[in-house]
């Protein structure tokens, strides 16, 4: 079976049935090479496709357990595991625009609370998901480990 480029997108899909789906095409991260990561979060665009099961309560877990960033104080790098849980809507995020977006937050100054709440409201603003939980557990400072949890809507409860 030979490759098919989607001459819009430019997506280079290896199976043929996925090169024919039209909710797939707006995807530009995605069966590209392109390695060049963005700066910033405020540059790095998050990318979603289709539920395919919107009727049907489930989780999705992602677990990014190299996550850096930059103490707003001191810029000494900060490092935390960076766990998101989530019930989809009609959406789901795209993992590779994911990526991306949670290593532009390398070069961020922020503090380890803003930052677990600012993934928390970019993604809800791009899946606009029926739950989601995202929790970041910052690697010990001072002796001191810091985690923080942001949950939407924010009345959900963490799942054990």
């Amino acid at each position: 079976m030979g490759k098919k480029t989607n001459r819009r997108s430019g997506v280079d899909f290896k199976n043929r049935g996925m090169a024919q789906r039209e909710d797939l095409k707006n995807l530009s991260l995605l069966g590209k090479p392109d390695t060049r990561l963005p700066s910033s979060p405020q540059e790095a665009k998050l990318e979603v496709f289709p539920n395919q099961r919107p009727g049907r309560r489930y989780w999705i877990t992602l677990n990014c357990p190299e996550f850096s960033s930059l103490c707003p104080v001191t810029g000494q790098p900060d490092s935390a595991r960076i766990l998101i849980r989530y019930v989809p809507g009609e959406t789901c995020v795209e993992t590779k625009s994911l990526k991306f977006y949670l290593a532009s937050f390398r070069n961020e100054p922020a503090f380890n609370e803003e930052i677990v709440n600012r993934i928390l409201d970019d993604l809800v603003r791009v899946m606009q998901p029926q739950e989601l939980i995202v929790r970041g557990e910052f690697a010990p400072r001072g002796g001191i480990q810091l985690t923080t949890e942001a949950t939407f809507p924010e009345s959900a409860a963490a799942p054990p």
